[in-house]
């Protein structure tokens, strides 16, 4: 069976980082921020990315080009004979599982609250009722599961279509109107009465409260964010040819991915302190000052749900990015037509994230790391603190050990076309610092989510 291609650079890059540009981005950065200080966070969490996301994206990159695989495929196409490292292809492969099985549920919030901005539910109401009705939502399992379902079959019908006209086309459509959005409602904060304290909240760095759990919480951030540790990017290195070397297209999907980062906290900071809200609110955060912005805003109603529109494309993009892995996977294990794989997806998918939506109420007794924890908490922690950083370590060493594929034929795969190409004195640091780093971080991670440290 001939591998599906993609049919531009562009739509390689918008993919790509669409497959980055999501919630990471759009909610999770901007709470975490909040949770870690503002400033503080932004800077560490800007020098992961350069330090651990740009070169493990190269390795997964270059890994799935080099293989024409799926992750599940992936290392069988380049390990030596007799080794094992396929048994992280495996791992890989259930990591995307668990990582759509709270994604699609916060995608499916994202979709209830631009039907509600668009209904003017939020109209007149202050910021503790905006925050009571994100409770009164939460509490509700039938509108939990119905909006979840939402997402999930929109996702895995789309994928059900030829990569290019499908995926593709949409996805090219979506990230471009989201980054036209974003960056009208962002200059539009800068004009509102906290405008000054939430900029400098936001972009002043304040080291008085440096912690080792604002560190853990930027470089599991910095994965999470790009996707890396699971195989998410290495599926679309299988998708391009040999035009182009990898690193400086590893360089431009991280660019593009940090810009909405940053543009979403530049909407959001100044949100908070202008109407009262608590930056450090937690996940909550994007569906409480959100509304609260376009309620006391000119047209809000209509910014609100163009901006929620688009926030559900950030959302679907990453889960189209991600149903395709899924469904690569299972087209190369099990030889099965781009629909078959879609329609079994998509039911086991509405099985797993189940759940999720029902840890917020019905299941709300569940609370694995104590108060205030639910299923979200657990699938987070799993995916976020030990599949990913192990997941990245993974792909290092298979990609810089002798024993493995090796660096010789990681940089020739990676050099391969015009662009920025992996240089000699990198060799140091990608085989022998970058692992260290990756396992102190993962272990220091546990250590304090665990609060033995």
């Amino acid at each position: 069976m001939q591998r599906d291609r993609l049919g531009s650079r562009l739509g390689f890059l918008m993919l790509s980082a669409a497959c980055a540009i999501g919630l990471g981005n759009v909610w999770k950065f901007p709470y975490m921020a909040g949770q870690y200080g503002g400033g503080a966070f932004v800077v560490v969490y800007l020098a992961f990315l350069v330090l651990l996301g740009i070169p493990v994206l190269l390795t997964e990159f270059t890994m799935g080009r080099a293989a024409q695989k799926s992750p599940v495929k992936m290392y069988q196409a380049l390990e030596p004979k007799g080794s094992k490292w396929h048994i992280h292809g495996g791992v890989a492969m259930a990591g995307n599982y668990l990582l759509m099985m709270f994604y699609v549920n916060v995608a499916g919030w994202l979709m209830y609250y631009l039907v509600a901005t668009a209904a003017g539910k939020f109209e007149g109401l202050n910021a503790q009722q905006v925050a009571a009705e994100f409770g009164s939502f939460c509490s509700d399992p039938a509108l939990m599961l119905v909006c979840m379902a939402a997402a999930v079959i929109i996702g895995f019908f789309i994928c059900s279509f030829s990569l290019q006209k499908g995926l593709e086309r949409i996805t090219k459509y979506m990230m471009i109107g989201l980054f036209i959005l974003m960056i009208v409602l962002a200059v539009n904060s800068f004009f509102m009465d906290g405008a000054r304290e939430g900029l400098s909240f936001y972009l002043k760095p304040d080291f008085s409260n440096f912690s080792v759990e604002l560190v853990i919480g930027a470089m599991t951030q910095a994965f999470f964010t790009l996707g890396l540790g699971v195989g998410a990017m290495a599926i679309f290195g299988s998708y391009i040819g040999k035009e182009r070397s990898l690193l400086g297209e590893s360089v431009n999907v991280v660019i593009l991915d940090t810009i909405v980062a940053i543009t979403a906290g530049l909407i959001i900071f100044p949100a908070c302190f202008s109407y009262g809200v608590e930056v450090s609110s937690g996940p909550p955060l994007i569906f409480i000052t959100l509304p609260n912005i376009f309620a006391n805003l000119p047209l809000g109603r209509l910014w609100g749900s163009l901006f929620f529109l688009f926030m559900c494309f950030a959302a679907i993009s990453t889960v189209l990015a991600t149903f395709e892995n899924i469904m690569a996977c299972c087209i190369d294990l099990f030889g099965w037509s781009r629909k078959k794989a879609a329609l079994i997806n998509c039911i086991a998918m509405l099985i797993l994230a189940t759940p999720c939506a029902l840890g917020f109420n019905l299941w709300s007794g569940f609370m694995p790391f104590g108060e205030g924890s639910n299923v979200l908490s657990l699938e987070d922690f799993v995916l976020s603190n030990v599949l990913l950083p192990i997941g990245a370590l993974c792909f290092v060493l298979f990609s810089t050990l002798k024993k493995a594929w090796g660096w010789d034929n990681f940089v020739a795969e990676a050099n391969s076309g015009k662009g920025m190409k992996v240089k000699k004195w990198m060799k140091g640091y990608m085989c022998y610092v970058l692992p260290l780093i990756i396992i102190a971080l993962f272990v220091t991670g546990i250590l304090t989510f665990f609060k033995v440290i």
